[in-house]
């Protein structure tokens, strides 16, 4: 969604601005108090106007199992102040993506229809690492459709090798 997007980039990139060369510890942080504010429960509790943003705060901080750093309490308080809640998982995906940006690596999702080695991974990602020219942080999910191969998103860019998609190519080749 676009607005979010919007709505989330100055505090993102305030974060990051504020964090410096330690940008790269919050991360964690931010990501697990965007997992909590993405409960929908939370998020009904948060917008009742009977709830105090100090409520909505301490039940945050509480559900976070870390000790939260003083730039993570105050960008979570002004974002409880400004009732952006509901933007704050999209806050910590651009936050991430400004200190990967940073440190010049990418997240990459790679789907498997099988569970993947890490001795295998790690071979799958030097090789994904030189196709996109760049470090990436590999992650695997199992997505049994694809019947067989890997597909890889890192950003905007997809590699399916996946038997799936040859399957698609073949049924397009055979019915032109």
């Amino acid at each position: 969604m676009a607005e979010l997007a919007t709505i989330a980039r100055p505090y993102a990139e305030a974060l990051f601005k504020a964090a410096g060369s330690s940008s790269a510890g919050l991360v964690d942080q931010l990501s697990a108090l965007a997992a909590v504010a993405a409960n929908e429960q939370l998020r009904q509790f948060a917008d009742s106007p009977k709830t105090l943003g100090s409520q909505v705060f301490e039940v945050l901080a509480g559900a976070v199992s870390t000790v939260l750093d003083a730039k993570i309490t105050n960008l979570l308080g002004a974002v409880i102040d400004n009732g952006r809640l509901a933007a704050l998982p999209e806050i910590a995906g651009q936050f991430k993506a400004l200190v990967n940006a940073q440190s010049g690596t990418s997240d990459a999702t790679v789907y498997s229809a099988f569970a993947i080695a890490d001795g295998a991974l790690a071979e799958v990602v030097v090789a994904l690492e030189k196709r996109f020219a760049r470090k990436l942080n590999a992650r695997v999910v199992i997505d049994a459709d694809l019947i067989g191969g890997i597909r890889v998103v890192v950003g905007d860019e997809v590699l399916d090798t996946s038997v799936k998609a040859r399957l698609e190519q073949m049924k397009v080749a055979l019915t032109a």
